[in-house]
């Protein structure tokens, strides 16, 4: 498919088959407006908002890889009502950035770095609730809108660490101390001045099927060798968590059925584990609320923190943030999803 992205960075026409960026010869290119009409896209006004549906018709790809790139954090989305939507601004540049990658070797979408679209700020994140915060900036209008890139935890940090994001959050359970986050700040984002602002707690625990037929109780059952484990990817602070108590018990990764199949979010656990694909997996409580036939076994009440860097707290994006977290809307919001614990949402530490 030969597609001509809108906009000023349009003038670049590319092939895109198989997941694959190529670059058409000098010549040959198309208008956006020319592009079948049975892709839904219409032409639409310049940085205009697509469905996950329409970017997959325009790529040549399945939805569902559109949402894995999204989930990868690669293709940096915002919600309208409850549905994501990219920017036309924001796939023209990330189409554009494979032009980068090295000759002759082709650069294919799940290797593109997520974009950074002018005049706006990224943030890292999986939560739902992050959707307050982004929905809030977009109807301020002296603030750049903010859209999300769902990466994990600690590739969150990473991605702040390379400014590749404005804002990461994580919720990394540190063995040693005990703590939250702080100690993965300072070693995933070194030689840096930041802010880490707590925006709530929630509680972990295991998925299991409803009723508990299995009768799980707790992470001693892990030991158990009839359990099948549903698991999150590397890198979510979920992982970090279920790694940290393996090690603690003394259990190799490799003792846990079902160990290395990984899943990108708390909703998709929860729901293999409802429909039988597994016995047990590990999230958050809200998570599993969505899903139904399951029981929720907490465990452990987890921290969740908002990072960025220390020089640019003055500035006003992030002073409205900053006032938004600690109004009395973003509790009300908070309280309205039910399982946040907003005891410490709001407390700032510099590190």
């Amino acid at each position: 498919m030969r597609v001509r992205m809108p906009g000023p960075l349009g003038a670049n026409p590319y092939i895109v088959s198989g997941g694959v960026i190529k670059k058409l010869p000098d010549g040959n290119r198309i208008h956006h407006r020319a592009c079948p009409a049975k892709t839904g896209v219409s032409a639409m006004s310049a940085y205009a908002f697509l469905t996950v549906q329409e970017v997959a018709d325009l790529l040549k790809i399945k939805k569902t890889t559109v949402y894995d790139l999204i989930k990868r954090g690669k293709l940096p989305s915002s919600r309208v009502g409850k549905q994501l939507r990219i920017s036309e601004q924001v796939l023209a540049q990330y189409v554009q950035s494979s032009e980068s990658a090295p000759e002759p070797r082709e650069r294919s979408l799940a290797e593109s770095a997520p974009v950074r679209p002018a005049g706006s700020l990224i943030l890292c994140g999986q939560d739902r609730a992050l959707d307050f915060i982004t929905n809030y900036m977009g109807a301020q209008p002296d603030c750049p809108g903010v859209l999300r890139s769902n990466q994990g935890s600690s590739n969150s940090l990473l991605a702040l660490y390379q400014r590749k994001v404005d804002i990461a959050t994580a919720h990394l359970w540190d063995q040693e101390t005990g703590e939250y986050n702080y100690p993965f700040v300072t070693r995933l984002v070194p030689g840096s001045a930041l802010v880490a602002v707590r925006l709530f707690g929630r509680m972990q625990g295991f998925y299991v099927r409803k009723d508990n037929p299995l009768g799980i109780a707790g992470w001693e059952d892990l030991k158990r060798g009839d359990l099948r484990y549903v698991n999150r990817e590397k890198g979510s602070g979920t992982r970090v968590l279920l790694d940290s108590r393996l090690k603690g018990m003394g259990l190799s990764a490799g003792a846990l059925r079902g160990y290395e199949r990984e899943h990108y979010s708390h909703l998709s656990v929860a729901s293999a584990v409802a429909c039988g694909d597994g016995d047990l997996g590990l999230g958050c409580e809200h998570g599993g609320q969505q899903v139904g036939d399951l029981t929720f076994i907490p465990l452990q009440l987890e921290w969740y923190d908002m990072v960025f860097f220390a020089d640019v707290e003055p500035t006003l994006p992030y002073r409205v943030i900053l006032d938004y977290i600690t109004s009395a809307r973003f509790f009300r919001e908070l309280s309205s999803l039910g399982g946040y614990d907003i005891s410490q949402t709001g407390k700032i530490k510099r590190l």
